[in-house]
C-alpha cells in the first residue's frame, strides 16, 4: 500500500478509483468491512482501492473535545496497510480544510485530483463543511456528476445482516471497553486484542530488587490506557514475543502515588531499556489492592502469574 501524505503530490487522477473516507479511529471491524468492499467494487473495474483519513483529528482542530485515539497515527496507518487496499491518502486536517463545503470537497479533491468513481459509505456518513455532505447529499451529487455512491448491506439493514458485529460497531463502544477494563470483549469488535504502545524507560528499580519480579516500565505513547488494575498481557519486543502480567495504576502498598505501568515478562531476563514495546491487552486480573506488606504483594503477584500463565496457554 502507497502511503500519500500530501495530496499536491497527486500529479493525475488514479485510474477509476474507488474510495472510501473516514477518521478510522481503532481500524475496527467496521472500519475493515468498508475496505473489504472498496476492494470488492475496485476489482469489479480493474479501479485503484483508496482510503482517505484525516490528521490530527477532525475535533482537536476544531476546539471541541475529542476522545482519546484508540489507534494513533502509526498503527493506524499499520493496520490499513494490512487490510490490502492500494493507497491511503491522510489530508492534513486544518481550519482552512473544514471551511471547503461539501460540493467543492467533491468536485476539487474526489473527482479532479483523486479521480473517484465509487464512493463506499459507513453508517451516519457526513463530510465537508458544517457535515453538510450527507448520504443524500452524495447521492444526489453522485447522480448529478456520474460516480457511483455504494452502502455495503450491513450498513443498509443491519437487522437483517449476517454482519451484526459490523452494523452496531462503534469507534466509542471499543473505547468505553477499554476505559472499563473490559479489554477481553474487545478482540470481538477490533479483530485483535486492544494494544498499547510505549519506550521503556528506567522506574522506581523496586520490582526485581523489592519484589523479585523485574518490570519493564512503560512511557506510554497511546492516548487511550486502560482502566487501572492487573492485567494478562503478551508483549512483542526487539528480543521477541512472550507472556506478561501489566500492573496499571499507582502500584498503592509502596504510597508514593505515581501513575505507571509496568509489565513484568514471564521467562526473560533481557535488557530492553530504551526500546519500544508492544502489550496486547488480554484480560483484566483484578483491581489494584494496597497489601500490608511487601510479602503480601509478592505473594499476590505470583499468584497473579500463576492465573495469567493459565490464561495465555
Amino acid at each position: 500500500m502507497e502511503l500519500i501524505e500530501d495530496i499536491q503530490k497527486i500529479e493525475k487522477p488514479f485510474k477509476n478509483a474507488v474510495i472510501t473516507i473516514g477518521n478510522f479511529d481503532g481500524v475496527h471491524k467496521g472500519h475493515q468491512a468498508l475496505f473489504e468492499k472498496v476492494k470488492e467494487e475496485s476489482n469489479l473495474i480493474s479501479g485503484t482501492s483508496i482510503a482517505i483519513t484525516f490528521e490530527p483529528h477532525p475535533l482537536k482542530v476544531l476546539g471541541k473535545k475529542a476522545p482519546p485515539l484508540i489507534t494513533r497515527r502509526d498503527q493506524k496507518f499499520e493496520l490499513i496497510s494490512a487490510s490490502g487496499l492500494d493507497k491511503l491518502i491522510c489530508i492534513p486536517f486544518t481550519r482552512e480544510f473544514a471551511a471547503i463545503s461539501a460540493e467543492e470537497f467533491i468536485d476539487r479533491l474526489l473527482l479532479e485530483k483523486i479521480g473517484m468513481k465509487t464512493i463506499v459509505v459507513g453508517p451516519d456518513y457526513s463530510f465537508g463543511q458544517n457535515r453538510e455532505g450527507t448520504l443524500e447529499f452524495l447521492v444526489k451529487a453522485g447522480k448529478q456528476k456520474g460516480f457511483k455512491v455504494v452502502m455495503p448491506d450491513w450498513v443498509k439493514d443491519p437487522e437483517t445482516s449476517n454482519s451484526s458485529d459490523e452494523a452496531r460497531i462503534s469507534s466509542t463502544m471499543i473505547r468505553n471497553l477499554v476505559m472499563d477494563g473490559r479489554v477481553d470483549e474487545t478482540k470481538r469488535f477490533l479483530g485483535r486484542h486492544y494494544q498499547i504502545r510505549g519506550k521503556v524507560v528506567k522506574g522506581r528499580e523496586r520490582g526485581g530488587s523489592k519484589l523479585g519480579f523485574p518490570t519493564a516500565n512503560i512511557k506510554l505513547h497511546d492516548e487511550l490506557c486502560p482502566k487501572m488494575g492487573v492485567y494478562a498481557v503478551t508483549v512483542e519486543t526487539v528480543k521477541g514475543n512472550f507472556k506478561g502480567v501489566a500492573n496499571i495504576g499507582y502500584s498503592p502498598t509502596f504510597d508514593d502515588h505515581l501513575f505507571t505501568i509496568e509489565v513484568h515478562i514471564l521467562d526473560f531476563k533481557d535488557d530492553i531499556y530504551g526500546s519500544r514495546i508492544r502489550v496486547n491487552m488480554i484480560k483484566r486480573l483484578r483491581d489494584e489492592k494496597k497489601f500490608a506488606s511487601i510479602e503480601e504483594l509478592s505473594a499476590q503477584i505470583r499468584s497473579d502469574i500463576e492465573t495469567a500463565r493459565k490464561i495465555l496457554n
